[in-house]
């Protein structure tokens, strides 16, 4: 290997191993500890107007970004030159107009309530989502599941038919892409904080995959933050 590309390469491994590690955000007053799931690597610290440009279309204006993570072979494709699939990726948010309010589990309630009514009724997709998909609107979010509902936390799962994208691998103009995603609502120190998992769908392993690492990851950053 080329002296150059040895150097490439080792920088890419470090910035991974820096990336992995947790990291605190402040909330207001509080600070609160986030890390990516096992395989993926936070990206917001790049401050790339290319991953900046793809993460902010995944959430409404009045969230802030703190965590927008690739997995690990993504960040070495990006670091190196290279084009991401983008195939599966995660995003946590929090209201911007209550990132230093402190919430109440009474108000968390409420938040979950809001966001249940607008998710829409939900359906189901049985036996064939893919099939279910194509017969959507493109773009439309349709909920799945309400995967849980507790007093410090909310999950649900939605899936949608994705818009095609000439030039880009992950929206293949020729072939029908489909995504499942999970949005979990967490109390964390006081703080809501909006977690999401994504992941294009070929076949119920996605999904499988898409609930177990969601719960881990919810599970995991309350952990941190007791």
């Amino acid at each position: 290997m080329a002296p150059m590309r040895m150097i490439a390469a080792l920088l890419a491994v470090i910035s991974l191993n820096c990336a992995a590690a947790p990291y605190i955000v402040r909330l207001g007053i509080e600070r609160i500890v986030l890390d990516a799931p096992p395989g993926f690597a936070d990206t917001t610290e790049l401050a790339s107007p290319r991953l900046q440009s793809l993460s902010s279309v995944l959430t409404p204006a009045s969230n802030r970004i703190l965590l927008f993570a690739l997995t690990d072979a993504d960040l070495r494709n990006f670091e190196t030159g290279e084009r991401i699939e983008a195939e599966r990726y995660m995003l946590a948010v929090t209201p911007k107009n209550l990132e230093a309010t402190r919430v109440t589990r009474e108000q968390f309630a409420g938040l979950v309530s809001t966001s249940l009514r607008n998710l829409g009724t939900q359906v189901d997709p049985q036996p064939d989502l893919i099939k279910f998909l194509e017969n959507q609107p493109i773009g439309k979010a349709n909920l799945l599941a309400e995967l849980k509902k507790e007093q410090d936390a909310f999950s649900v799962l939605q899936a949608t038919r994705l818009p095609p994208v000439p030039g880009a691998k992950f929206y293949n103009s020729s072939t029908p892409q489909y995504l499942v995603f999970t949005t979990t609502l967490v109390l964390v120190r006081g703080r809501a904080v909006q977690l999401a998992a994504y992941s294009l769908y070929r076949d119920p392993s996605d999904i499988e995959w898409l609930k177990e690492i969601s719960q881990r990851w919810q599970e995991e950053i309350q952990r941190l933050n007791r």
